[in-house]
């Protein structure tokens, strides 16, 4: 039996690159599905290369970024995990607070009830990095049993990079698909 990931993707630079965990949790075992915040949508619809057809076909999915209408059916298998990445310091802020006014922020609000593993790697700047806010957050969803991976006391995870200074070719991709629970 396939066990099903959701990767609900923020708009920060490592989601144009849904691809490389995609194909790394299919490895795995996962069936992955595919969520977008709106924002992070609005980037795959307008990028050149075609970045939400490539996810659709790879996932096999529709790739969600809005709530359905009560009255519709739900097109995509329920999740037995979620991995939120890249996490933007406004998304973990409101997920935080509980503040469910996005499909992304929904799921992952209901996934702590639920009791779903849920890992979260984040792409901020140090100076967001260092503001109260996303110290407090971050402990909170740690507290609630999330897994949020940054390079700290509580182990590896995505170091804040200074500001405009982002390297996609450091984002540790492989360090959130560690942290999931096996696939099978």
């Amino acid at each position: 039996m396939t066990r099903t990931l959701y990767l609900i993707a923020c708009a920060a630079p490592p989601a144009r690159r849904l691809t490389i965990p995609i194909r790394a949790a299919q490895k795995a075992g996962w069936d992955v599905c595919a969520i977008l915040t709106p924002s992070a949508y609005r980037w795959a619809a307008e990028d050149p290369e075609g970045n939400l057809d490539e996810l659709r076909e790879l996932t096999g999915h529709p790739v969600r970024h809005s709530y359905k209408l009560p009255s519709e059916p739900d097109v995509l298998p329920s999740p037995d995990a979620l991995l939120v990445a890249p996490l933007t310091s406004n998304t973990l802020n409101k997920w935080a607070a509980g503040i469910s006014d996005t499909l992304a922020l929904g799921l992952i609000t209901e996934g702590i009830g639920l009791g779903l593993p849920i890992v979260a790697l984040p792409h901020w700047n140090s100076a967001q990095g260092a503001h109260w806010a996303v110290r407090r957050s971050v402990a909170e969803l740690r507290e609630a049993g999330v897994t949020v991976l940054l390079d700290d006391d509580n182990g590896p995870g995505f170091v804040p990079h200074a500001a405009r200074q982002g390297n996609l070719d450091t984002y540790p991709w492989e360090t959130a698909l560690d942290a999931l629970p096996p696939a099978s």
